[in-house]
């Protein structure tokens, strides 16, 4: 039976899970209408849609494993990971691809490579789209692998518990996660922090040369800016914080039976959903669109 303090933290964990769930959700009513309805999104929201129906899954599949683990279906487990490294490592790409967008949309370099960029970004989305989907796809496959040869290995050992299997299942093992760590979370990351500092240094220079023209604080455009500048600090804050923990995570210093396993999830999950909200708040029509959803429910 679990203690007290890790029953309250699944309960937070599973509460903010559905909160989340909820919120990609909307999410993808929103821009889902909208593609009905003039059958064409923009490119930005060709991310954020694809973005929001991962986490969607991310967060159904972290519910499932969580529980399943603490309910001893040890079977089961293995093949619902498969499913939760492919929208992981789906979720981690995407968000790096929108920083990139961001970055590409609304920053003032002056650069050739800037400038052919803004021309070409709106084409290249639905090719980046794709290409994440085919490399978290084989990511997921290895995976798959990865769990069918240590499946095989307990398996085959003998009534004795020794297994000649397991040294070359432990190299591969580590192989496998040297090569995840370093290409499906690593590479977007370092994309995520080149493109979000490149677009803090844009912002931050371009409120300078706004000052320099207009002084005083009250101006709207330095306050738009300014507002940027605190959302992509947030936005920093939360994915490094997501990243952080997929990392400890992946260590596995903790069992599912421990109450520091809840809290490492709770907090893990937690930065996935804020950093989702700030892109709902920081969204003029998903704003709008949760603005008459609240009004809508206050009025009933």
């Amino acid at each position: 039976m679990p203690s007290s303090t890790t029953l309250i933290f699944m309960v937070i964990f599973c509460l903010e899970s559905l909160a989340a769930m909820l919120q990609n959700g909307f999410v993808i009513t929103v821009l889902g209408r909208e593609w009905v309805r003039c059958q064409a999104l923009s490119a930005g929201d060709m991310i954020v849609t694809s973005l929001a129906v991962s986490r969607f899954c991310l967060h159904g599949m972290g519910i499932l494993n969580n529980f399943l683990a603490s309910f001893k279906f040890c079977y089961h487990i293995g093949y619902l990971n498969i499913f939760w490294n492919f929208f992981n490592s789906l979720s981690v790409w995407l968000t790096s691809w929108l920083a990139v967008f961001y970055c590409v949309k609304i920053s003032s370099f002056s650069h050739p490579v800037f400038f052919w960029l803004k021309w070409r970004i709106s084409w290249l989305v639905p090719r980046l789209l794709v290409g994440s989907l085919i490399i978290c796809g084989l990511s997921a496959s290895f995976f798959a692998i990865e769990q069918a040869v240590n499946l095989e290995t307990i398996n085959s050992q003998n009534p004795h518990g020794n297994c000649t299997a397991a040294p070359a299942v432990l190299t591969f093992s580590r192989y496998y996660f040297s090569c995840n760590v370093g290409f499906m979370w690593l590479i977007p990351f370092l994309l995520f922090l080149v493109s979000i500092f490149l677009l803090m240094f844009s912002l931050y220079r371009h409120m300078g040369h706004m000052r320099n023209g207009r002084p005083g604080p009250g101006d709207p455009s330095i306050q738009a800016h300014s507002m940027a500048l605190k959302s992509l600090a947030f936005f920093f804050i939360f994915y490094n914080a997501y990243f952080l923990s997929l990392i400890i995570s992946a260590m596995k210093i903790t069992t599912i039976q421990s109450h520091w396993h809840w809290v490492r999830e709770v907090l893990t999950y937690a930065s996935i959903y804020l950093h989702s909200l700030i892109l709902v708040l920081s969204s003029p029509k998903l704003r709008k669109a949760l603005k008459m959803c609240l009004l809508c429910a206050a009025s009933s």
